[in-house]
């Protein structure tokens, strides 16, 4: 195994729409006062061809407002512009409202720049990788000698062109085009029912809060001060790192430990609880058995330890291309010490709701749990709204905030009481096998919850499909209230 220090050959980049809000020249690949921009507010790198052009639709340079004129008063004020944000600004002005999206990071949210677009990208590559290893076992012979190589900077630029080719779905042109406003800066409430942004006060009848969340990052001594990475930094890796610590073992942890692994790295798990997915209510049988997937594809883990320190024994520069960190974990008396030049913090998610002017609207919410919000998803002050990672005590997945929004648009506009208690929310964690659960994903989490189940399995040992795919290692389970069959959860592998 070997990554390529060989450029890529290069396709060609989208064409850059040129925004005639734009005050200032567009986004370009090779400025280095724009890629030092770029790098330092928006944690983005490098500044490529593939780059610029996302740049130059979901955040571009010198924008601040839209070419109309603002509102006396708007039907909807939106502040945020990934899914939760997008999807209620344009729902609103499609339905005829006078509605707005304040967006001050990148259009997109995550979904788009930090999490499913990238992670989906890279797990194609890994998925590629893994089946031109397992060649031979259907027939295909590689010439004798030949090694596989893995080309990362080749796959990140694939990953940074296919990003920017999606781009244009999450662009203020797009969300513009919908006849709603969209701002570029940060929206702070300054009352009840006003938000300023740009040194402008727009006044709304309702509002909606989707700023999304961001990576906790728990309190180990070291690591505030260490060249950590989460889902923010991780998607900017030019060179594959020889050495990967996770801490965490939720969705990202383990779709970038299979698939880093997959690319070469030696890959280490950390996570607290003794079992995969017992924190959440998994299933025991699901989490075992991806484990055990995992662990034959080359990923290491340490369960029921405690991170005790993380030490930063070198950092990056000009002659060394990673840093070098020592994370020292703890189970009983036994103490060990791991060092790796990567080490991804994905321990679970914070709300983003600071300083926001909560308390000028009348709005209670704080990190890391969000805002406030009732079955209807309103906040404490009754016009403004909450979506996704903002929102307390849901869920914090992109489909969440997009199905959210459609509640509160409803809600909002038209006095509707839909439920965000209705939403039957699936999940899907994308590692090969790939786990997805619904409702209560464990009899021990139907139990908790004092709902007392029957439990269905069917195994996929004697499907043929599975078989003949030379992988039958999976299930599905259905849990039905006891003595019915009524579906309250289920869980597939």
């Amino acid at each position: 195994m070997s990554c390529c220090a060989k450029p890529p050959a290069k396709a060609p980049a989208p064409a850059v729409r040129y925004d005639p809000c734009r005050g200032e020249a567009a986004w370009a690949a090779g400025d280095s006062e724009q890629a030092d921009e770029a790098r330092e507010r928006l944690e983005l790198w490098p500044l490529d061809e593939y780059n610029a052009v996302l740049l130059n639709e979901v955040h571009p340079r010198g924008y601040t407002a839209s070419d109309s004129a603002p509102h006396e008063e708007y039907d909807l004020v939106v502040i945020g512009a990934g899914a939760g944000g997008l999807v209620s600004s344009k729902q609103a002005a499609r339905r005829g409202a006078k509605s707005c999206m304040i967006s001050e990071h990148l259009a997109g949210g995550d979904c788009l720049n930090v999490g499913c677009v990238p992670s989906k990208a890279l797990i194609r590559c890994a998925r590629a990788i893994h089946e031109v290893r397992r060649a031979g076992e259907f027939g295909v012979k590689l010439p004798e000698g030949v090694k596989v190589e893995v080309d990362f900077p080749a796959i990140m630029q694939r990953m940074r062109r296919l990003r920017a080719k999606i781009a244009p779905a999450d662009a203020h042109t797009g969300t513009r085009a919908t006849g709603a406003h969209v701002f570029q800066g940060r929206g702070v409430f300054t009352s009840p029912n006003t938000v300023a942004v740009n040194g402008a006060t727009l006044k709304f009848k309702k509002a909606v809060i989707a700023t999304g969340g961001r990576a906790a990052v728990p309190d180990i001594p070291g690591l505030k001060d260490a060249p950590y990475v989460t889902n923010a930094q991780l998607f900017n890796l030019e060179a594959l790192p020889p050495r990967m610590v996770v801490l965490g073992a939720g969705v990202i942890a383990l779709e970038m430990a299979q698939t880093f692994a997959s690319f070469g790295t030696q890959v280490t798990v950390v996570q607290r609880s003794a079992k995969l997915f017992a924190s959440k209510g998994g299933d025991a049988e699901a989490g075992d058995l991806i484990q055990s997937i995992l662990t034959e594809e080359g990923v290491a883990f340490k369960l029921g330890v405690a991170t005790k320190e993380v030490a930063t024994l070198r950092k990056q520069d000009a002659s060394n291309p990673f840093p070098l960190l020592r994370v020292t974990l703890a189970a009983g008396d036994a103490v060990e010490a791991l060092e790796c030049e990567c080490l991804l913090v994905a321990t679970g998610r914070t709300a983003n709701v600071e300083n926001l002017g909560l308390a000028a609207a009348n709005i209670e919410g704080s990190t890391p749990d969000g805002v406030a919000i009732d079955d209807r998803a309103r906040s404490t002050n009754p016009n403004v709204y909450a979506v996704g990672d903002c929102a307390a005590g849901v869920p914090r997945m992109t489909h969440v905030a997009g199905e959210m929004a459609k509640v509160v648009v409803n809600n909002a506009l038209f006095d509707d009481e839909w439920a965000v208690s209705s939403l039957v929310i699936p999940s899907v964690m994308y590692t090969e096998p790939e786990y997805a659960t619904v409702g209560h994903a464990s009899k021990e989490a139907a139990e908790k919850a004092g709902v007392a189940v029957d439990v269905y399995k069917s195994s996929l040992e004697h499907n043929d499909r599975a078989i003949l795919e030379s992988d039958n290692r999976g299930f599905v389970k259905i849990l039905c209230k006891a003595g019915t069959d009524e579906v309250v959860g289920a869980t597939v592998v």
